[in-house]
């Protein structure tokens, strides 16, 4: 099939270079505009953008997929599907009606569970023991449109957001691509999601992942390990951000006040709601990433509290 892909970050890279790998031809891509990016805040090009622009590949770049000559464009390009994955912006009615297969986009759950834009963040630090990814038909809703095919990711204990997400692009790609095969050979059925099971996940924003340290222990590890690497959680010592790395609950340890910090030579605590989780790394305004031993030895806590 002729296709046009639209997405955006790195984790989108895994679905495109799947495809280019493919029996289908990608004939363009549709990625966000270049963006500012680094210290000299120069206009870098999406990840999405620098692949196509490697391998000789049409770049739309629509400041708006609803754009005129963006719709012209797609309609002489005839696309049999657009596959999507992690594009950044809404596609229009009058854009999904142009490929004949329509708009596929590549979710990192399983819908109706976490639609939204921080799927992977919101199962890690609700718990949940399972996630996926799925293949759908794009339509006006929220994630709401008929599915096409699912793929199963157990959550592990100590993974990330970053970790889960590593794992579901490259079995999401390949969904993605077995997606295309059915399509074209017409051996796939779409199916209504359930209204059942449906929840939410919004963006997490850095106010989010602020560590709330009256929480207990085993919601403080999902709520840093949801937050890790994006937005990063953090809480405040001394009157400044500290950022954290992912904690880890030690249930054997005396309890601590919430916040409340225990200093040894190899490890650092800090209270919960219930028992306290220990420091992994933390990152000081200004400076690297840093074991929480080492942070402690030069700061030298004396009875301080986080979060305060």
């Amino acid at each position: 099939m002729r296709l046009v892909f639209a997405g955006t970050p790195e984790v989108a890279l895994p679905s495109l270079w799947a495809l280019l790998d493919s029996q289908h031809e990608v004939v363009a891509v549709v990625t966000r505009p270049d963006a500012p990016a680094g210290r000299g805040r120069a206009l870098t090009p999406s990840p999405v953008a620098a692949v196509a622009a490697e391998r000789g590949i049409e770049i739309l770049r629509p400041e708006r997929p609803s754009d005129p000559e963006f719709l012209e464009r797609l309609r002489e390009l005839a696309p049999d599907c657009c596959p999507v994955v992690a594009y950044g912006a809404l596609v229009p009615r009058a854009a999904l009606g142009i490929p004949r297969h329509g708009w596929v986009n590549l979710h990192f759950s399983l819908l109706p569970a976490w639609r939204g834009a921080a799927p992977v963040q919101h199962a890690i630090w609700h718990g949940d023991d399972v996630t996926g990814a799925t293949t759908f038909l794009l339509e006006e809703g929220l994630d709401t449109g008929p599915v096409l095919g699912t793929v199963a990711e157990t959550i592990g204990p100590r993974d990330t957001s970053g970790d889960l997400l590593a794992r579901l692009s490259g079995s999401g790609a390949q969904l993605l691509v077995a997606t295309m095969d059915a399509l074209e050979a017409g051996v796939m059925a779409a199916v209504r999601q359930p209204h059942d099971g449906a929840s939410l996940a919004p963006k997490i924003t850095v106010d989010d992942a602020r560590v709330d340290w009256s929480q207990p222990a085993v919601r403080v590890d999902r709520q840093v390990r949801a937050c890790t690497p994006a937005p990063g959680a953090w809480t405040t010592f001394r009157g400044e951000r500290l950022k954290l790395g992912p904690v880890l609950p030690v249930a054997d340890a005396p309890a601590l006040a919430a916040g409340a910090l225990a200093v040894a030579k190899h490890e650092v605590l800090v209270g919960t709601a219930s028992h306290p989780v220990r420091l992994g790394d933390v990152t000081p305004v200004g400076k690297k990433p840093m074991a929480a031993a080492d942070w402690a030895r030069g700061v030298r806590p004396a009875d301080e509290v986080l979060g305060r």
